[in-house]
């Protein structure tokens, strides 16, 4: 008899401890797709200092196209996460702004962030030693 792997067997016991709880994982996973990617992640993080026009937040996240940032502006001003201002002056002025709903996904946006930085030198030695064993197979 095999014996089920360590993480299997948490999947298993959360969902006897929480049985039918479909509406907890559809908000888990509404919120990742919400956040789940890094330029969402980078624009929350970037607008947490405050307001900010769209050139600003292009400069700060250098790699982002202006495409990809537009993209990711609609979709977190969609989702109630930040606001758009339009200043009627020539050029018109367009400002950023986390809103109070954006402002409490700091907190949780940061601490992933700082994991991140913490736990990458780890994460890539894993990958390197899983590639490693997979050449053999």
């Amino acid at each position: 008899m095999t014996r089920a792997a360590p993480s299997a067997r948490r999947h298993t016991e959360v969902t006897k401890a929480h049985p039918g709880d479909h509406e907890g994982c559809v908000a888990v996973r509404e919120v990742l797709n919400l956040v789940g990617d890094k330029w969402s992640v980078l624009v929350v993080g970037v607008l947490g200092n405050g307001p900010l026009r769209f050139s600003e937040i292009k400069r700060t996240i250098e790699a982002i196209s202006q495409r990809m940032l537009t993209l990711t502006l609609r979709g977190l001003e969609r989702d109630g996460l930040l606001t758009r201002t339009v200043t009627p002056t020539i050029p018109p002025r367009v400002d950023y702004e986390l809103t109070k709903l954006g402002r409490t996904l700091l907190d949780p946006v940061l601490a992933l962030a700082r994991w991140a930085e913490r736990h990458r030198a780890a994460i890539q030695g894993a990958r390197d030693r899983f590639d490693a064993k997979g050449a053999g197979r």
